[in-house]
């Protein structure tokens, strides 16, 4: 029997890594059902639904980038919202938060420091503040209306730290409170065309899909 060849063999193990990776993000995402605190999620999608303005997200690196796709979900399920860098907010653009919002940071760790000096001047606006983070024993998640806890055991890279898995489950949370939301509101493919009339989506909604 012929052996592989060098670059076989790596092709080999990469072929296994990748599976390895997906194994484990599914796991990670499969696990949230037994892992979530219900009264959290149930709190803070009732605080979504009943929000008379904005819902506003931020976060720093990765996590913003799931800020991005939470707020752009919400958006197609009717609830406004926006993503506002932290920097951006720092330097004025915390004007554009107010009473009847909802400013919604996520924060793997719970240490950012531009996401948590967000949190007083949002309260003092008369916003409500919830912190999506791993550490709900922190000391400014403590300083938020509402905490919810999406931990996973661990990344599926070698070194525990790329925010991949966890970066998942926050997307997996909040594509599953999005679409709670989705039903709450009845909405309509009537709804949903008002919405997203471009693209695919949209040419399937018109032609009465």
């Amino acid at each position: 029997m012929a052996r592989k060849t060098i670059k076989e063999c790596r092709r080999c193990d990469m072929r296994e890594l990748i599976s390895n990776v997906l194994n484990r993000e599914a796991e990670a995402i499969r696990e949230l059902v037994f892992s979530l605190d219900e009264a959290q999620v149930d709190a803070v999608t009732e605080t979504i639904k009943n929000c008379r303005g904005k819902v506003v997200l931020s976060a720093c690196g990765t996590s913003a980038q799931a800020a991005r796709k939470i707020a752009h979900t919400l958006c197609c399920v009717g609830c406004p919202a926006f993503f506002i860098p932290p920097s951006d907010a720092l330097h004025g653009g915390l004007g554009v938060i107010g009473e009847q919002d909802v400013l919604l940071l996520l924060s793997k760790g719970g240490y950012t420091k531009e996401i948590n000096e967000m949190i007083l001047p949002a309260r003092r606006s008369g916003a409500r503040v919830i912190m999506v983070t791993e550490n709900e024993e922190g000391e400014y998640a403590k300083s938020c209306d509402l905490i919810l806890r999406i931990k996973v055991k661990e990344e599926p890279d070698r070194f525990n730290m790329l925010a991949t898995a966890s970066t998942l489950a926050v997307i997996a949370v909040f594509d599953a409170v999005s679409i709670s939301l989705m039903e709450e509101k009845q909405f309509t493919k009537e709804h949903f065309y008002r919405i997203h009339p471009g693209g695919g989506v949209g040419k399937r909604l018109a032609e009465g899909e």
